[in-house]
C-alpha cells in the first residue's frame, strides 16, 4: 500500500457571527500535476465548527469523486483535527453526527493523513471560505427590479 499522499487538501470554514452566515473553502491540489480544484460555498447559518466539519466532508466527497486514493488534509482548526484523531472528545451533538460522517469518508481512503496547520499556511482555503460568506451577503442585498 502506498504511504505518500498524491493530493493535499486545504480546508477552512468561516462564520460571520457564531452562529451566523457560514461558508467553506477548499483547495484540492494534485501533487503530481500541480493542478487544483477549489470550492467556495455558502452553507447557511451555522457555527464556525460546523463549517469546519462541512468543509472536510465536502472536500472528501469531491476527492472521492475525483478518484483520489492517497490524501493529506491540512486544517487550521485544532478542534477538528484533534477530534478526528481521538485526542479530544466530541461533546456537541451536532458535531458528533458530522464527526461520524467524516470518519466514514476517511475510511474510504487507503492512505489518509490530517494535520493542524497555522492559519498563515491555510490562506487559500481561508480566503475561499470568507469569499463564500461575502458573495452570499452581496447577493442577498441585491434587489430584483420591479
Amino acid at each position: 500500500m502506498k504511504s505518500e499522499a498524491d493530493f493535499v487538501i486545504y480546508i477552512d470554514g468561516a462564520s460571520s457571527g457564531n452562529p451566523g452566515d457560514a461558508a467553506i473553502g477548499v483547495v484540492i491540489r494534485d501533487l503530481t500535476s500541480q493542478k487544483e480544484e477549489t470550492i467556495s460555498q455558502y452553507i447557511g447559518k451555522t457555527t464556525n465548527n460546523v463549517a469546519e466539519y462541512t468543509a472536510l466532508i465536502i472536500a472528501l466527497e469531491k476527492a472521492l469523486k475525483m478518484g483520489v486514493q492517497n490524501v493529506s488534509v491540512k486544517s487550521d482548526s485544532e478542534l477538528l483535527v484533534k477530534q478526528l484523531k481521538g485526542e479530544y472528545k466530541v461533546k456537541s451533538d451536532n458535531l458528533k453526527e458530522l464527526n461520524i460522517k467524516a470518519g466514514a469518508l476517511i475510511r474510504k481512503f487507503p492512505c489518509f493523513k490530517i494535520e493542524h496547520v497555522r492559519r498563515e499556511f491555510n490562506k487559500e482555503a481561508d480566503k475561499l471560505a470568507k469569499q463564500g460568506v461575502t458573495d452570499y451577503k452581496r447577493a442577498s442585498r441585491m434587489v430584483a427590479p420591479e
